[in-house]
């Protein structure tokens, strides 16, 4: 998985239930573009460094079910 700054993390819900968690990438700290990501949540602005795992994908712009900010 790579990412640059920008992009979205997308992280699918284990559960039909539950909601598709998203968030934009803030920074990327390995010039390739590997994990781990510091990723600024929509929703609650919080702010955490993510390692993804098999349920997320990187995508060039939010979801559609999440507004950007």
């Amino acid at each position: 998985m790579n990412a640059a700054v920008g992009n979205w993390l997308v992280v699918r819900a284990r559960l039909l239930d539950q909601p598709v968690r998203a968030g934009e990438i803030v920074e990327v700290p390995h010039p390739d573009g590997s994990p781990p990501y510091v990723v600024r949540w929509q929703g609650d602005e919080h702010t955490s460094v993510v390692f993804p795992g098999a349920d997320a994908v990187v995508a060039p712009g939010p979801p559609p079910a999440v507004p950007a900010s």
